[in-house]
């Protein structure tokens, strides 16, 4: 079956995307997870493709499970697995739907390599808010810190209102060169009256609370261990006047990282309506940090 330029194929109610190839866009972000030289210092094989960039090759799946109204009321909820590097080749799966709730739709999603390696693994919908969605289920059962260094200062439940938010639509254009599925309202404005953001761009707008939010001490190294992206009311447009709030949900630690888990809220700065929310865990790498060492 094909979606747009997008051919899929299906077997057994599992919908696959094409193999692509991710570029790793922030290579040349030094000190950074993305950069190869920091990336190899801290135990991974090179810099790591961020795990928004592998958000771009949903979207084609996600229309042709939920239709149109995937862009409007509905979501996907992903935890990553394995990182990859620039270039490796990785495959996007959705599995067959099932109705949780009046009205919302949900499903499986997931993404691999050729070899079978799970690069990331969790759910998507439509129709409505999702209570149980991947990341829901893994917020709740966070253990809570005992030792926190990097994150000492936050507290569950910190909060950030009015954060202005604003994708810049001559910056975005540029980044949909290494898009892997470009789809064409990134491009053509007529399609929804305004551009609409890809996922990589649209997850930015919300990201903007990070900032005020979190009190960090020192310098580390950090990364996406799960997002997920919600529509309201979407979709998310370029060169549009948001404003985001954003709460602390639950602070974390492992052997190797601290971590953080935080919701933000995504509103339409002319009329106050909310457009969508954002969950995110990101791990920052204790072997980064000085307080660490």
């Amino acid at each position: 079956m094909s979606a747009g330029d997008f051919t899929l194929f299906e077997r057994d109610g599992v919908l696959a995307g094409p193999v692509r190839r991710p570029v790793n866009v922030s290579r040349d972000a030094a000190g950074s997870i993305h950069d190869d030289s920091t990336a190899q210092t801290l135990g991974f094989r090179g810099g790591t493709v961020a795990g928004n960039i592998h958000f771009e090759q949903f979207p084609p799946l996600m229309l042709a499970r939920f239709g149109e109204g995937w862009r409007r009321r509905g979501g996907l909820s992903l935890y990553f697995l394995n990182a990859t590097t620039d270039g490796e080749p990785v495959q996007a799966y959705v599995g067959p739907s099932a109705e949780v709730a009046p009205g919302v739709n949900r499903a499986p999603a997931w993404m691999e390599t050729p070899e079978g390696v799970r690069v990331c693994e969790g759910t998507a919908w439509a129709g409505g808010p999702d209570a149980a969605s991947e990341l829901r289920q893994r917020v709740a059962r966070q253990r809570p810190a005992e030792d926190l260094r990097i994150l000492k200062a936050s507290r569950v439940g910190d909060a950030v209102t009015d954060v202005p938010s604003r994708l810049d639509g001559e910056t975005s254009l540029r980044r949909l060169e290494g898009v892997t599925e470009a789809l064409a309202e990134y491009r053509d404005a007529a399609l929804f009256g305004e551009l609409v953001a890809a996922p990589a761009v649209a997850i930015d707008a919300l990201r903007v609370v990070e900032g005020p939010l979190f009190r960090t001490d020192r310098d580390y190294v950090g990364m996406f261990g799960a997002i997920e992206l919600e529509f309201l009311d979407g979709p998310i447009f370029l060169d549009h006047d948001y404003r985001a709030d954003g709460r602390v949900l639950a602070l974390g630690e492992s052997p190797k990282t601290e971590v953080a888990w935080y919701e933000s809220t995504l509103r339409d700065a002319a009329d106050d309506r909310p457009v969508a929310r954002l969950v995110m865990m990101s791990r920052l790498l204790k072997a980064s940090s000085p307080l660490w060492s």
